[in-house]
């Protein structure tokens, strides 16, 4: 990186940034309380509260959320007549899996290979962190330009929509001139990526019943009818034979126009095993970007450890479907459930409860705030231009606020490169990515303020 004052200054704070990177990563804050203890996901957000008391911020709160959850906003007061920019990130986390698959533990912080190991590192604690050296930066270099709100979510993992509901019942609380997501991440590692649209999402639990009770498969087995057999019919209904999805009434042929990602890299990234085919037609970039996404996340049935040779009476699945930009979310929903319906079959009980949903999100890439992100880019990363690329992950908080605040400018950024393996077992974060994008985050507040 070249010599300048903010990037000098983030660099003398990357000691600290780990430090405070390890005890936020050490809550096991996973806002699934049948899981985890409520105390772990408290215990964050008290954290990522009192940094923003440290750092002078006002109004510090704990936002009581209509999921149960907290949220914590804090605002920092700009010069006379400044701009406000809304920085986000999310302290909650995804679960760390098979805990076994982890190179070291889940949550506590650990230096590898140049990467720093740990739940949270980069999905999203790290785009905390993130806000806090950027700020710091500027604070060290003449002061911070703009007016800074701070939103920091606890669970976003969950997609519960607590934080969106609470925003639309107080949409005086978060309004800004621009707003930066803190929780998508580069295309590849140092190529600089503003993400400008995410696909949203649904999940559904579908269950099915047939018997009254479970039966003997040797005694009954050949006309009792299986739920769990009816299920596995009812989930491969919703791929073609490529692996495409087909959902009645859902249309799956959108393209994907600019950057593209390429199969090797991709197969690369996704770690496909050797010989097993990609799903689905298209180029990648349309499949993951474009286009709908059907994932069977769960099914409850019997364990292979234990089972009995039985007829299944009832079972059920949570099916995840991701839902590209143009289509609604909620006519999506509507969709998959008539679908799941529709495709059961031996006129079996089907019932279905949608129980999470966000809609997707696309930017408007030509704004005065992208050309200082744009700007910001190319002095933190120094031979590289800023990439628009999609995301096939669901942020729902983007299209609350883009419809509470019409006028403001939303960008998305963050630590989340494919290395990183967010969601997985040994998620990390690069932390010259960090500090990149914190120098990043720093000269575009400088520069959207002077623009």
């Amino acid at each position: 990186m070249s010599s300048n004052p903010v990037a000098e200054t983030v660099a003398s704070l990357m000691p600290r940034a780990q430090a405070e990177l390890t005890e936020l990563v050490a809550f096991k804050s996973v806002a699934d309380f049948d899981q985890f203890p409520r105390s772990e996901s408290e215990g964050a957000a008290n954290w990522v509260a009192d940094a923003l008391r440290a750092e002078g911020f006002q109004d510090v709160a704990l936002l009581d959320t209509p999921d149960g959850t907290q949220s914590v906003y804090g605002f920092l007061p700009g010069p006379e007549g400044a701009k406000t920019v809304l920085l986000y990130a999310h302290y909650d986390v995804q679960p760390p899996l098979d805990e076994a698959a982890w190179t070291t533990p889940p949550f506590e912080l650990t230096e590898r290979d140049g990467r720093w190991y740990g739940r949270g590192a980069a999905d999203c604690k790290g785009g905390f962190i993130m806000h806090l050296l950027a700020l710091r930066a500027l604070k060290a270099n003449g002061g911070v330009p703009v007016g800074v709100k701070v939103i920091v979510e606890g669970s976003e993992e969950q997609g519960t929509g607590g934080l969106e509901r609470y925003a639309e019942e107080h949409p005086e609380l978060l309004t800004a001139d621009t707003i930066v997501i803190g929780d998508v991440g580069n295309f590849r590692l140092g190529l600089p990526t503003v993400t400008s649209t995410l696909r949203g999402m649904t999940l559904v639990r579908v269950q099915i019943d047939t018997l009254e009770g479970n039966l003997h498969s040797g005694q009954f087995g050949g006309a009792a009818p299986d739920a769990l057999g009816a299920l596995i019919r009812v989930l491969d209904s919703l791929r073609a034979e490529d692996g495409s999805t087909t959902i009645d009434g859902l249309t799956g042929d959108a393209r994907w126009e600019g950057l593209q990602y390429e199969e090797e890299a991709f197969r690369k990234d996704a770690k496909v095993l050797d010989g097993v085919e990609l799903t689905g037609s298209g180029t990648v970039a349309d499949r993951i970007w474009a286009r709908p996404a059907v994932t069977v996340l769960g099914i409850d049935c019997p364990p292979v450890v234990g089972a009995t040779p039985s007829v299944q009476a009832g079972a059920r699945a949570l099916v995840s479907l991701r839902v590209p930009p143009g289509v609604d979310a909620v006519e999506a929903t509507k969709l998959l459930q008539a679908h799941l319906e529709a495709h059961t079959p031996w006129g079996a009980r089907v019932s279905s409860e949608q129980i999470g949903q966000g809609q997707p999100f696309r930017a408007d890439t030509s704004s005065p705030a992208y050309t200082a992100m744009a700007e910001a880019m190319a002095v933190a990363y120094p031979g590289e231009e800023m990439q628009s690329a999609g995301q096939g992950g669901s942020i729902p908080l983007c299209n609350t606020l883009a419809s509470l605040y019409p006028d403001a400018e939303i960008l998305l950024i963050g630590l989340s490169e494919p290395k990183a393996q967010i969601h997985a077992a040994n998620e990390s974060v690069s932390p010259d990515e960090l500090e990149r994008l914190s120098v990043t985050e720093a000269l575009f507040l400088q520069k959207y303020a002077a623009s």
